[in-house]
């Protein structure tokens, strides 16, 4: 726990604060329900969201969750998500990380926009027989060895340090299968608890298919649900599934200096890097920024490291997709975090954003006072007493005591307080709900982040007040199906086709989609534990939502 001293912070200069108004935006979070008002190709979290990245989906990040472990409250794991919208029977080739490619979750723990700690994994193909065979299996696979399985993936697991040192984890680790089905995987779990490694040192990775944890309604894009919330209650991405890299290890490793007592934030994306791929699509301010790719190695003069460039980032949901102008999403891809205020045209955008005008003029819900710097604190600087007009310290790596607060800037990133412990009873409004371990302080599997956005862009996280009229959300409040107890928690993969009948697949089959549960025993719970410092305590009266009768009530 952070200690009182720590949570008593003075308030920032006028300087820093017009700063911090000037720059902040990146921040996002036009959020929420309303993914589909921004003019690109996308359509679920950050599930296509630019357009480049729509034709490349094995390298398009879609989701990024951090949280202290439920069940292992001494680490916190780290799940990122690639290759949207998998029909399950999508044979003969399935859905391969690529070879080509370099999969990265990155940690900033002292606040300036860089990694300090990067986790990268790169991919092999292992084809037993590519002259006389087509199929994926040619038999039933009981182990990620089997002889019956035609196709394999293994993969290194690399970690870099903020200078640039790197260290070789793990070398042919297994790669759980895709799901082919019943017949030819009918323990699909034993594949994927071989697919579940330990690290040298201590800490667990693991690499693999899983049903994707995401969960809305896409009918967004029918003037808000219909124009009256009728087109709701539809879980668009039932039954499809996702690529799925995660990693445990102890908050130490992650932590500033290693002591995460007394630096317990840290801010959380996901990259993709592909060799020699260009990116381009800004213009103005920020374009030469935009375009250098934020993987390690030697700067080339065309931008490139070593000959990669990035090409994917993923931090909060739904910020390329709904705040980035089309003309800049691609750009926005290639950026690395300490670049983000330099794009006037985001800032000027999530400032005055779109989304709350569009709202008042179908819901008639008056749109809050703008500038919006509540959504820059949210969502680029985490919340902290000098950071904004939300009045409470939470997760703002300036917390972090032994930070340099003068290197500190305005960054998107998904930013975690270690020191908050598991909730015993979570609730899928995170903060907004008065449950401090949930989003956006980090996300967690059932953290209904497009309920939280939409009420957090109505002015929720200033005011305390669920928006009555939008208290309802999409209504789907839940993944399709639960996350496990166990690491890597993500669910198992689906196996029935998305567009059959339920009546015809009682394993799992999604049919008409209608959301639901379709099997899981829930999200894990940790004992209840006292909140230490006072001031954490406090986050809950100044953020949580009181709740409210009738319409009002969550």
């Amino acid at each position: 726990m952070p200690s009182p001293r720590m949570l008593r912070r003075r308030p920032a200069s006028r300087r820093a604060e017009r700063t911090l108004a000037a720059t902040g935006a990146l921040a996002m979070l036009t959020a929420a329900a309303v993914t589909g008002l921004a003019p690109a190709s996308s359509s679920a979290s950050s599930h296509r969201e630019a357009p480049l990245i729509a034709g490349d989906p094995r390298a398009d990040n879609t989701d990024v969750y951090a949280f202290t472990s439920p069940d292992k409250p001494d680490t916190v794991t780290l799940v990122a998500n690639w290759l949207p919208f998998q029909e399950p029977n999508g044979g003969p080739n399935f859905y391969p990380f690529a070879e080509d490619a370099r999969y990265n979750i990155k940690i900033d723990a002292d606040g300036n926009g860089k990694p300090d700690t990067t986790y990268t994994w790169e991919f092999t193909d292992h084809v037993r027989d590519d002259a006389d065979q087509f199929l994926y299996n040619t038999g039933v696979v009981k182990s990620v060895n089997d002889e019956t399985l035609n196709f394999r993936q293994t993969y290194s697991l690399k970690v870099t340090d903020s200078s640039g040192n790197t260290k070789t984890l793990l070398k042919d680790s297994p790669v759980a299968p895709s799901n082919v089905g019943k017949a030819s995987m009918p323990d699909y779990a034993s594949l994927r608890k071989e697919a579940v490694v330990p690290l040298p040192g201590g800490g667990t990775t693991f690499a693999g298919q899983a049903s994707d944890p995401f969960f809305l309604d896409l009918r967004i894009f029918d003037l808000l649900y219909g124009g009256d919330l009728s087109e709701t209650g539809h879980n668009t991405l039932a039954g499809y599934n996702i690529n799925t890299l995660a990693v445990q290890v102890p908050k130490s490793t992650l932590a500033l200096k290693g002591d995460a007592k007394r630096n317990p934030v840290i801010g959380v994306w996901s990259t993709t890097d592909r060799r020699g791929a260009a990116v381009t699509g800004t213009g103005g301010k920020g374009t030469e920024d935009a375009k250098a790719a934020d993987g390690q190695g030697t700067p080339a003069k065309d931008g490139s490291t070593d000959g990669w460039r990035q090409v994917s980032r993923l931090g909060h949901p739904l910020i390329n997709e709904v705040v980035v102008p089309l003309k800049f999403k691609d750009a926005f891809n290639a950026l690395s975090p300490e670049k983000d205020a330099t794009v006037t045209p985001v800032v000027d955008k999530v400032k005055d954003p779109m989304v709350p005008k569009l709202i008042e003029n179908i819901y008639k819900v008056p749109a809050p006072a703008t500038p919006r710097n509540d959504l820059v604190e949210i969502f680029l600087t985490g919340i902290c007493k000098e950071c904004g007009p939300i009045k409470a310290d939470l997760n703002s790596q300036r917390l972090n005591q032994d930070v340099d607060k003068a290197a500190v800037v305005p960054a998107e990133m998904l930013r975690l307080n270690m020191s908050v412990p598991p909730a015993a009873k979570p609730n899928r409004l995170g903060v907004l709900g008065e449950d401090l371990a949930g989003f956006p302080n980090g996300r967690r599997l059932n953290d209904d982040v497009v309920d939280i956005e939409l009420q957090a862009l109505e002015g929720a996280a200033q005011t305390g007040k669920i928006v009555p009229a939008l208290a309802a959300g999409d209504a789907v409040d839940t993944p399709y199906r639960e996350p496990g107890d166990t690491f890597p928690y993500v669910a198992l993969p689906n196996t029935a086709a998305v567009n059959q009948a339920d009546s015809l697949h009682p394993d799992g089959g999604v049919g008409a989609g209608l959301g639901g549960l379709a099997s899981g025993d829930g999200f894990p719970v940790a004992p209840a534990a006292a909140l230490g410092g006072g001031a954490l305590l406090a986050v809950a009266g100044v953020l949580a939502l009181r709740r409210r009768r009738g319409a009002g009530q969550a």
